[in-house]
């Protein structure tokens, strides 16, 4: 199964309403329900998209961790319990509550991000911040991801 990948450059409208990109929708129809969580990132400036089946399997993991563990309760303060349900509508799109867009800085540039299992949603501006290659050490990541085998 193909998983989420690709950038795509949108415009939310004033109520939350996101279009879904047409090959995310496609992977979702084909592997998923239609159903989509959305929670804040962890450490980004971003919103976190999960098929339902997906975060079915990240709640599955974050169960079996330690309560006693900081970095674990942090995790389900930011992530778990900032996450909402949605559905991809007939228009192929999607309703992003007002808290998460306040807590992530979207406004109407968007872009989604198809991180394998799931899509980050970033402000244009906070997506160009963040992928901005001046503020990379390239030598540390080169030497990092090939450790990896990337």
């Amino acid at each position: 199964m193909p998983g989420f990948s690709g950038k795509y450059y949108y415009t939310m409208d004033e109520k939350g309403r996101l279009m879904v990109p047409a090959p995310f929708r496609e992977i979702i129809f084909a592997n998923y329900s239609p159903k989509l969580m959305v929670a804040n990132s962890a450490f980004d400036t971003c919103l976190n998209v999960y098929p339902l089946e997906e975060w079915i399997k990240l709640e599955e993991k974050v169960k079996g961790l330690p309560r006693s563990d900081r970095a674990v309760r942090y995790f389900l303060r930011k992530v778990i319990a900032s996450a909402v349900e949605t559905t991809v509508d007939r228009q192929g799109r999607i309703l992003v509550p007002s808290a998460q867009r306040q807590d992530s800085g979207l406004d109407s540039e968007v872009v989604l991000v198809g991180q394998v299992e799931m899509i980050e949603l970033w402000s244009k501006s906070g997506w160009l911040q963040e992928t901005d290659a001046s503020r990379v050490d390239r030598v540390a990541f080169e030497e990092s991801l090939s450790r990896y085998g990337i």
